[in-house]
């Protein structure tokens, strides 16, 4: 999402340059890392200011994504220093996270955001969780977005029942989502000839590969990593997309799916609903209700005049709403209406 963010400001006028690659995460928030994290931080800050100093310092600092494991060291700092503009983008506020040693570091994050000229959300949930913390934090919202171009000159040609999935194999919530997904399909009906095709890999891909073994085999297309094209490739052949999504914060595959022209089967959860429109787009169930997305899969495999309709919504909604030239606009507005900082 990075690099897409750099590529709308850049298709909108802007010149984007990154300004250094330290990793500013933290497992824990005390330690020696966390010291020898505060030492490299002060000395890069040094040497951005001084080259600002003799070759001139930029009209904004953009971050992407601080939380509490990843708090910005360098920008409000120098953004204050050189009067320019803060933006965030992403940002996140638990504070659940204070219980747990991580107090003092969110109490300098949310300090952080509130000197934010503006702090842009992607889903509405992350800006409650802003607004929450303190509802005089600025905000503005930029809805989750992709490159369409590959999949606007794809022509879809889907083959009836075949399913697919793309998702990285790893513990937590792709696990469980995974686990989920193979207990809807062994609930499908046994004539049904529905095929799946599954696109990732991972730490978990034994695992993966396990919870599968309770279907058939034959109905499984396992390919592996693949690279953008490939995956548009294989999502152009098949008719609909299916992942539960637990704890997805949006994901972007839906959009890759929906560009490509697949209605979606997910749960109504996380951000989710942030990219998929319930009912115009894909069907979203209710939390861990595997009966639910089984019947939800049934009735989209069963119901050609529905699935149709959908995937046209779909293709329409991702690359006409959620394209990186939509995205470019609307970073456009917001950033060209910055407050101007005086020193």
């Amino acid at each position: 999402m990075a690099r897409q963010l750099m590529k709308a400001m850049r298709l909108c006028g802007h010149d984007v340059h990154v300004v250094l690659e330290l990793r500013s995460f933290l497992r824990e928030p005390a330690g020696d890392a966390a010291e020898a994290l505060k030492l490299t931080a002060r000395a890069e800050r040094a040497r951005i200011a001084a080259d600002w100093q003799k070759n001139g310092s930029p009209d904004v600092w953009f971050c992407y994504h601080p939380y509490y494991k990843a708090r910005d060291l360098l920008g409000p700092k120098l953004c204050r220093d050189f009067s320019i503009s803060y933006v965030t983008a992403e940002a996140s506020y638990s504070p659940k996270r204070n219980a747990s040693g991580w107090a003092d570091i969110q109490e300098g994050l949310l300090s952080d955001l509130r000197a934010a000229d503006i702090n842009i959300c992607f889903t509405q949930r992350d800006r409650a969780g802003l607004i929450k913390a303190d509802p005089d934090i600025a905000t503005a919202m930029l809805p989750p977005f992709i490159d369409t171009a590959a999949f606007a000159k794809t022509v879809p040609q889907p083959l009836a029942h075949r399913l697919v999935t793309v998702a990285m194999m790893r513990t937590g919530d792709k696990l469980e989502s995974y686990r989920a997904l193979v207990e809807a399909l062994s609930r499908l009906p046994e004539d049904l000839p529905w095929t799946l095709d599954i696109v990732g890999d991972g730490p978990e891909h034994d695992a993966v590969r396990q919870m599968f073994d309770a279907l058939d085999a034959r109905r499984l297309i396992w390919h592996g990593e693949c690279d953008a094209a490939a995956i548009a490739d294989i999502l152009s052949r098949a008719s609909l997309y299916v992942w539960p999504g637990h704890g997805e914060a949006y994901g972007l595959a839906y959009l890759e799916a929906q560009a490509a022209g697949l209605p979606v089967i997910s749960e109504h959860v996380a951000g989710v609903p942030e990219v998929v429109r319930d009912g115009e787009t894909g069907i979203l169930t209710p939390p861990g209700d595997v009966q639910a997305y089984a019947d939800a899969i049934l009735r989209m495999l069963t119901d050609t005049q529905l699935r149709q309709a959908m995937a046209k919504n779909a293709r329409r909604f991702a690359i006409e709403e959620r394209s990186l030239q939509s995205a470019a606009a609307t970073l456009k507005h917001i950033l060209d209406h910055l407050p101007e900082r005086t020193s």
